[in-house]
């Protein structure tokens, strides 16, 4: 089964119009999309894994065309960009392998799935719905 690949993630946002660009992001935020200016920004500290799933994060938000997470509606837009994120990172199929061979150990699951912790919570959330 293949991988989503960074290239993949900037084709897709090259298809879409959507610039890229790399910056010194302040505190913790790893990455940012403005409608307006149809651009994402991503932390220039990032490693390949944080970078792929932030990349995938913010052209979830760039396809809905979210304005911001400051309001009760960007919570909602928040929620759908992690959701959308872990499905489209994680396969059934490749999960089911990993807590098979990791024993549900989270941070070996996450480095086998090539994943952030965070995109396999999310993941193992929806499961428990």
């Amino acid at each position: 089964m293949s991988r989503i690949t960074i290239d993949v993630l900037e084709q897709q946002a090259e298809a879409m119009h959507v610039r890229i660009l790399e910056t010194d992001m302040p505190g913790t935020t790893c990455g940012l999309y403005c409608d307006r200016l149809n651009t994402i920004w991503l932390a220039n500290w990032l490693n390949d894994r944080q970078r792929l799933c932030t990349l995938c994060h913010e052209l979830v938000h760039a396809k809905y065309r979210d304005l911001g997470c400051g309001t009760r509606f960007g919570v909602k837009c928040e929620r759908r960009a992690r959701r959308e994120t872990a499905l489209t990172l994680i396969s059934p199929v490749e999960f089911a392998m990993a807590e098979r061979t990791w024993d549900g150990n989270t941070w070996h699951m996450a480095a086998d799935l090539d994943v952030t912790m965070q995109v396999l919570e999310d993941y193992r959330q929806m499961l428990a719905c």
